[in-house]
C-alpha cells in the first residue's frame, strides 16, 4: 500500500481523477477520407479544436480495430497510458462511447518547482466502466436509443438529444467518489413485515384500478424500493435518476422550510401532506402547468414511452405512476391526489412503526469494528455500511481510499471465476479486508481489530453473517 512519509506528507497534494473529455462517434457515418468531422456525435469540452476531435476519435477507432484483430467478439474496454485512462463502450451497433479520465497526480515540490507524479494504478477499471454504462442507461431513460433518435430525425436530432442531456449529465459525474457501488449499480430495498407489505400491494392495487392511465408503479421510503412494477434494468436506473438526483433536488428546499407542501383543507378531503415532485406545483391553480418527464422502458422489445409521476408524502414514501403516452391532465393529477394522499398518510405512519423497530433490532447487534457491502445479483439488491449518502450523487465512504480500492481488485477477482470463493486480505494496520462470493451474491467487510490472526478474523465474519444475514445462505 502506498504510504507518503510523515516528513513530506505537509509538501505533498494529491489531485483527484478527472474528467479530461466524453465523446461519442459513429464510424459508419463518415467513411470517406475528409467527412472525418461527420462520425462525432457528441464532444466534451466543446471548445477543443476541430482537428484535434477528429485525432482523438481516430485514434479510438484505431485501437478498437487493432483490438478487434485479437478479440473478434470483445473489442477494447480500456486503454491504459501514464497520464491518463480511456473507456470504450459500444451500446448500440456502431455507436461508441468513450470517457477519458486523467489519473490522479501527486504534486510534490523539489527546489520550489512542481514535479507531478501520475498515479497509473490507482483508477479501477471495472468501477469506471460502469460509470460509463450508466451514461448511457440514463440517457436511454429520457431519451429512447440512439437508433430511435436517427429514425425520429436523423443525425440532427441525435446531436442536439445528445447535447441537450450530456450537458447537464457530465456535470453530475464525481469521478473522484466513485467506487463498487457503481459497479453494482444495486438498489437498496426497505425490510417489511407481510401485513404492511400486504396493505402496501392492495393499495396499488386499488390506485391503478381506479387510475386506469397508470400502467407500472413503483413505492419508495427513505430512498429504499419496497415494491416496483417495471423490470429490473428500467428500476435500477429509474431508482438511481430519483435516489441521486430527483430527491436530493427536493430536500434542500423542504429542510429550508421554504417549500410547505400543507395545502388547505379541501371539502371532506382527510388532511394529508402529499405533493407532485414532477408535474403540478399548485392543484388549486387552474393555470398551472401539468408537464411531466418523458421515459422510456423495455427499450429491448416493446419500446413503451411513458409519463414518470412523482408523488411524495411528507413522511417520505415516494409512489411513482409511469403513466402512458397520454399526458396526464390537472383533473387527473387532482384524482391522484385525492386518492393517493390520504391513503398515503395512513401507509406511511405503519412503515415509519416498521422503521423504528428495525431500527431498535439492528442497533442492538451493532458490532462497531465491522463495515460491509453486500450485494445480490439476482434481484440488485444492495445494503452498505460503509457509504453515507447525504449529498446529491456523491457517495461518501467512510473508510480510506486504499482500503476501497482493495475490495474493487476482490470484486475484479471474482467476476473473473465462476466458483463460489473467498478473499481474506491483510490490509494497513490492524485493517482486515474480506470478500465472499457465494452463488449470485457478494460481500465484502472490512474489520478494525488489533492483533487479530486469520481464524479470529473468519469467526468474526462467521458472526457477522448469522447477526447481519441469518436467512441467507452462505456456503463455507
Amino acid at each position: 500500500l502506498r504510504m507518503a512519509a510523515a516528513g513530506a506528507a505537509g509538501q505533498e497534494k494529491q489531485l483527484a481523477p478527472t474528467l479530461l473529455s466524453f465523446f461519442i462517434y459513429n464510424p459508419k457515418l463518415g467513411p470517406k477520407e475528409g467527412e472525418e468531422e461527420k462520425k462525432i456525435l457528441f464532444y466534451h469540452p466543446n471548445e477543443v479544436e476541430k482537428n484535434e476531435k477528429i485525432r482523438n476519435v481516430g485514434l479510438c477507432e484505431a485501437i478498437v480495430q487493432f483490438t478487434r484483430t485479437f478479440s473478434p467478439t470483445k473489442p477494447a474496454k480500456s486503454l491504459h497510458t501514464q497520464k491518463n485512462r480511456q473507456f470504450f463502450h459500444e451500446p448500440e451497433e456502431n455507436f461508441w462511447m468513450v470517457m477519458v479520465v486523467r489519473n490522479p497526480i501527486i504534486e510534490k515540490h523539489k527546489d520550489g518547482k512542481p514535479v507531478y507524479e501520475y498515479q497509473e494504478e490507482e483508477l479501477l477499471d471495472k468501477v469506471y466502466s460502469s460509470v460509463l454504462q450508466q451514461c448511457y442507461s440514463m440517457y436511454k431513460l429520457f431519451n429512447g436509443t440512439f437508433l430511435k433518435a436517427m429514425e425520429d430525425g436523423g443525425v440532427k436530432v441525435l446531436k442536439e438529444r445528445l447535447e441537450k442531456f450530456f450537458h447537464r449529465y457530465l456535470q453530475t459525474l464525481h469521478l473522484q467518489s466513485c467506487d463498487l457501488l457503481d459497479v453494482f449499480c444495486g438498489i437498496s430495498f426497505f425490510p417489511l413485515d407481510k401485513m404492511t407489505y400486504l396493505k402496501i400491494q392492495s393499495f396499488i392495487n386499488r390506485m391503478e384500478e381506479s387510475l386506469n392511465i397508470v400502467k407500472y408503479t413503483a413505492f419508495l421510503y427513505n430512498d429504499q424500493l419496497i415494491w416496483s412494477g417495471l423490470e429490473q434494468d428500467d428500476m435500477r436506473i429509474l431508482y438511481k435518476y430519483l435516489t441521486t438526483s430527483l430527491f436530493p433536488r427536493h430536500m434542500e428546499p423542504e429542510l429550508a422550510g421554504r417549500d410547505s407542501p400543507i395545502r388547505a383543507e379541501m371539502p371532506g378531503n382527510l388532511q394529508h401532506y402529499g405533493r407532485f415532485l414532477t408535474g403540478p406545483l399548485n392543484l388549486n391553480d387552474p393555470e398551472t402547468k401539468c408537464r411531466f418527464p418523458k421515459i422510456f422502458v423495455n427499450t429491448d422489445d416493446t419500446y413503451e414511452e411513458l409519463h414518470l409521476i412523482v408523488y411524495k408524502n411528507l413522511t417520505s414514501p415516494f409512489s411513482l405512476p409511469d403513466t402512458a403516452s397520454i399526458p396526464p391532465t390537472l383533473e387527473f393529477c387532482r384524482k391522484l391526489d385525492s386518492i393517493v394522499g390520504p391513503q398515503l398518510t395512513v401507509l406511511a405512519s405503519d412503515i415509519c412503526e416498521q422503521y423504528n423497530i428495525n431500527k431498535r433490532i439492528s442497533g442492538a447487534e451493532k458490532e462497531p469494528q465491522f463495515k460491509f457491502i453486500y450485494f445480490n445479483h439476482m434481484n440488485l439488491a444492495e445494503k452498505s455500511t460503509i457509504h453515507m449518502r447525504k449529498t446529491p450523487s456523491v457517495s461518501l465512504a467512510s473508510v480510506h481510499p486504499d482500503l476501497m480500492k482493495i475490495l474493487g481488485d476482490i470484486n475484479s477477482d471474482f467476476s473473473r471465476v465462476d466458483e463460489d470463493e473467498e478473499i481474506i486480505v491483510k490490509a494497513m494496520s490492524d485493517y482486515w479486508v474480506v470478500g465472499k462470493k457465494s452463488d449470485q451474491r457478494e460481500l465484502y467487510v472490512i474489520l478494525n481489530q488489533k492483533n487479530v490472526n486469520l481464524i479470529e478474523v473468519n469467526e468474526e465474519v462467521k458472526k457477522l453473517c448469522a447477526t447481519q444475514f441469518n436467512n441467507i445462505f452462505f456456503l463455507d
